[in-house]
């Protein structure tokens, strides 16, 4: 057996996630695995016949994470277990979910084959992100999706100047930047008409939201470098600036205030049945494979 130990970690906030988690949960123990329940997860849904553990004790204890919900609950999971090293699958438990590939009503088959080693997996990439303000570090984080910096709230465009490792690239006015790992770039930055970039692309995008000249385009840039965002201005006195690492928020940036971001130390990396491939997930969440039918067709 390859993974002898097996965290559940939930969207709790689901309603009925009690049940398809205590399936897995029966389904694990009865391949002889030994399960935990997440702190947060056993308390929301009312789990407790199974040892609970914190994520502390996940990365300590375990081999294996399985992360049932929406891509979200997988970013949150990525994060706190990114330093220990533990493997992540993913269960859509959610809407969309790029990262958490394997539909529901397959879950139970595909965690039987994958426990006993047939699987694939694959090492993403994490971003690390800190701002700084006058030599002083007043907050830092991870991301696996995005580092974003935009304004706040109703406020006019913020002012940005942008270097890569210490060369200036450009100043820009707009409502603001996404910095999105390959990970990422089905996220905010795809609505935001970024590229698709394949996961095994060492790579940093760089997009803007909204930008004032319409010129200024994403670009992707290697992640050796390290890329610097400083704002130089907010777009009114009264308004404000937000960086968010995933669903980390600092809400408090002002002008002068840089934001560094380079890929971190640490990998995440994502256990898959054999099979997948991130251009069938693409066609599947994109709808890259629906022709058009014919009564849809212009005369």
């Amino acid at each position: 057996m390859h993974f002898k130990t097996v965290a559940l970690i939930g969207r709790y906030q689901d309603s009925g996630l009690d049940a398809p988690l205590r399936k897995l949960a029966s389904t694990l123990q009865a391949a002889g695995c030994k399960v935990l329940i997440e702190s947060d997860t056993a308390q929301n849904t009312a789990i407790t016949d199974y040892p609970v553990a914190d994520y502390q004790a996940i990365g300590e204890q375990a081999n294996l994470a399985v992360v049932m919900g929406g891509d979200g609950t997988m970013l949150g999971a990525a994060r706190q277990l990114a330093y220990s090293g533990v493997p992540l699958i993913g269960i859509n438990h959610g809407r969309l979910g790029f990262i958490t590939d394997i539909p529901l009503h397959s879950a139970n088959d595909a965690l039987a084959s994958v426990i006993h080693g047939t699987y694939e997996s694959e090492d993403r990439v994490l971003l690390e992100g800190r701002v700084v303000r006058d030599g002083n570090i007043m907050f830092a984080g991870l991301a696996l999706n995005d580092v974003v910096l935009n304004r706040a709230g109703r406020g006019g465009m913020i002012e940005v100047r942008v270097e890569f490792d210490g060369a200036f690239m450009y100043s820009q006015r707009a409502d603001g930047l996404i910095v999105a790992t390959p990970t990422g770039s089905t996220a905010y930055s795809l609505s935001a008409n970024g590229p698709i970039v394949h996961p095994e692309l060492n790579a940093i995008l760089l997009v803007p939201v909204a930008p004032q000249t319409l010129s200024n385009r994403p670009i992707v840039l290697p992640d050796s470098g390290l890329l610097s965002l400083t704002i130089t201005a907010l777009g009114r006195v009264d308004s404000g600036a937000s960086v968010h690492f995933d669903m980390q928020t600092w809400s408090d940036c002002q002008p002068g205030d840089r934001i560094d971001v380079r890929r971190a130390k640490h990998t995440v990396r994502f256990i898959h049945p054999i099979g997948y491939s991130f251009f069938s997930t693409l066609r599947r969440k994109l709808y890259w494979n629906q022709m058009p039918q014919l009564s849809d067709e212009v005369e």
